[in-house]
């Protein structure tokens, strides 16, 4: 190539490369991937510190959750739910099955998925299109400091049909899992 073919040819910037799932694990078990991390998008993000709110309402939803999730469930905190091209890492998720069903693979989708908002809204709706994908019948938005829920629900492609708000206050039963209903005042109450 001479200099003139050179000087026109197109200029590049930097590039993302994504990773995908199986590259993700095997870079995690080499020790090149940080810990608090998750994968969405091909990308790795590292995930934020918690508040103290934060793990106030996902240790409280943890503990009403175990009482009322149904046999043939489980309630998995913060475990990764292996989608498409991500692997996000819910505070919540109830999925079909056993603990032994998850002994060499992720769940590949959940019944019910729960995310405690407290200052990351933008960055946990950000998900909601993985979700979307791997068939999560029901997303929960928890929002701290409105003191709501918002629910997503009739995954289709890449995003859910249905979108709803509920609170203060009243009662919030799951779409996906009916036996979970919850108190949204006892659910926020100090």
């Amino acid at each position: 190539m001479t200099e003139v073919e050179e000087s026109k040819a197109e200029v590049r910037g930097p590039q993302v490369l994504p990773l995908s799932v199986k590259a993700y694990h095997a870079l995690g078990e080499m020790g090149l991937i940080p810990k608090q991390t998750e994968l969405l998008y091909g990308q790795v993000f590292h995930k934020m510190s918690k508040s103290p709110l934060h793990s106030f309402l996902a240790m409280r939803l943890l503990r009403l959750l175990q009482t009322l999730v149904p046999t043939g469930c489980l309630c998995r905190p913060e475990q990764p739910i292996t989608c498409q091209d991500s692997e996000p890492e819910p505070d919540l998720a109830v999925v079909r099955g056993r603990e032994e069903d998850f002994y060499r693979n992720h769940p590949h989708t959940a019944e019910l998925v729960i995310e405690v908002c407290v200052t990351t809204q933008d960055h946990d709706r950000s998900k909601l299109r993985a979700y979307a994908n791997a068939g999560v019948k029901e997303c929960w938005f928890v929002l701290a400091p409105d003191r709501q829920i918002e629910v997503h629900l009739q995954p289709a492609g890449d995003h859910f049909v249905e979108r709803a708000i509920h609170g203060p206050g009243g009662r919030l039963i799951s779409a996906a899992v009916p036996e979970i209903a919850l108190d949204l005042d006892a659910l926020f109450a100090k």
